[in-house]
């Protein structure tokens, strides 16, 4: 059993593994809901990370090095079975980091990235991402004005007030992304782009087609930066038809022949 995950992997043979990654200031919480709405042939793994919610005691990483080091050590043994891997904002630059890290050590790659909301890596980040909001109640308009704070938070100031450190911790953690190898990866990218996202652009996301060296593609769904919350029922719609292909891939060819490391 790993911390970063609430239940270990059944090892079912029959059924694809998705990873799942949060956004700066979320936990594993965030994709409640996702496996039944995903079906059985997928087992929804949400990846819980240091220092929120039920792990809210643990020191936080702000090292993005550091953190994808210690995903890949924690979950080497989980990650060896074919999966996907699904981060949103945030947790799509971890999803892609921690790729690149297995993939320089020769460790099996997932299937597929599916990366949401977050535009390719060369692409100069958004001033918000840079932590230099030094102002709490300016941080807390800007993520608002993103859809990043339920109306739950902004009316109870206590949980708004525990929430914010984790969100600058998370924030400079994305701001020391730019030493993340930029090698092109030889698995498939799919990409997901809110219509209405007020911080990252289709055209932004669909660059990341550069860092693939297999067809990718670019879904523009409805909704804004969080449509993983605002349009969750037609975001699941378009993930499921994409989750779909690959766990037909594992139906079709068997445990043993897919996910291998690639040469």
């Amino acid at each position: 059993m790993t911390r970063y995950l609430r239940r270990g992997g059944t090892g079912d043979a029959d059924r694809l593994r998705m990873f799942c990654f949060p956004f700066a200031g979320g936990g594993a919480s965030i994709y409640a809901g996702w496996q039944r709405r995903l079906g059985t042939r997928v087992e929804v793994l949400p990846v819980q990370l240091p220092g929120r919610e039920g792990r809210m005691a643990e020191p936080r990483f702000t090292d993005l090095p550091a953190l994808v080091e210690d995903l890949d050590r924690e979950l080497g043994d989980e990650l060896d079975r074919p999966h996907v891997v699904y981060g949103h904002s945030m947790g799509a630059l971890i999803a892609f980091a921690l790729a690149q890290y297995r993939q320089a050590r020769g460790e099996r790659l997932p299937l597929a990235l599916l990366l949401g909301a977050h535009r390719a890596p060369h692409l100069p980040a958004p001033p918000i991402t840079h932590g230099h909001v030094a102002d709490d109640s300016e941080l807390v308009r800007r993520l608002a004005s993103l859809g990043g704070l339920p109306q739950v938070l902004l009316d109870r100031p206590d949980w708004l007030a525990a929430l914010l450190p984790v969100v600058r911790d998370d924030l400079l953690l994305c701001e020391g992304a730019g030493g993340v190898d930029r090698t092109p990866l030889p698995i498939p990218l799919h990409t997901f782009a809110g219509a209405d996202d007020r911080l990252v652009t289709v055209p932004e996301v669909r660059e990341w087609s550069l860092y693939s060296t297999r067809d990718s593609e670019t879904v523009e769904v409805p909704g804004g930066h969080f449509f993983i919350r605002e349009q969750e029922t037609a975001f699941l719609d378009r993930l499921s038809d994409v989750v779909s292909r690959y766990v037909d891939i594992v139906d079709l060819m068997g445990m043993d022949l897919v996910g291998a490391p690639v040469d």
